[in-house]
């Protein structure tokens, strides 16, 4: 079980393959690894599955982005534990596909783990944990009727795990090129809109 000072992406990706040991995982799986409290790493490992070959997976990216929106909404709300829809909790898919995820993602993950620390940290608490959180509900409200659309989803998962993971580390510098990629997004769709 992931506790509040364990903040490496390697420990949640094991917790992944713990939870993925048999045929099938369900959602309530992975959520049992880690545990009713671990708000931050189950929306960035959520993100960071967005970001394997599974976002390709039909149904996979509305199911992560209901996820993510709940979780990051009762964050928001200073809930202490997770909730998530029974519906939600019973998804389930093969275990081999998840731990092929998991392995695709080892070794960026531990890139980044070498490349974090505590950096910035006024990004990463009070108001600015707040504007993050609200902006992990905002973004992937898109993802569902845009599923079908190449890289959106992973794209948007790249997002969130920047953001989810500057605040699982504490390291503001992943919160603020997320910010940055945001209000280049922002930007892009004003002017295409124009």
């Amino acid at each position: 079980m992931i506790r509040e000072t364990d903040h490496t992406l390697m420990l949640l990706l094991d917790g992944v393959a713990h939870a993925a040991r048999g045929e099938v995982v369900s959602v309530a799986d992975v959520l049992a690894e880690f545990g009713d409290r671990a708000v931050t790493p189950f929306i960035l490992l959520v993100s960071l599955l967005l970001v394997s070959p599974l976002s390709g997976v039909p149904g996979v990216p509305t199911i992560c982005a209901v996820i993510i929106v709940v979780l990051a909404a009762q964050a928001l709300l200073g809930r202490g534990t997770l909730w998530l829809p029974e519906w939600v909790k019973r998804r389930s898919m093969s275990a081999a596909r998840v731990r092929k995820a998991v392995s695709w993602m080892r070794k960026p993950c531990a890139f980044l783990d070498r490349h974090s620390r505590a950096r910035l940290r006024f990004l990463t608490q009070g108001l600015m944990r707040w504007v993050t959180l609200l902006i992990c509900v905002i973004f992937p409200l898109s993802w569902p009727p845009l599923e079908m659309l190449p890289f959106f989803s992973s794209f948007g998962g790249l997002v969130i795990a920047l953001l989810s993971f500057g605040l699982f580390t504490r390291d503001g510098i992943y919160v603020l090129v997320g910010y940055l990629i945001v209000g280049l997004s922002v930007t892009a769709t004003v002017i295409a809109l124009i």
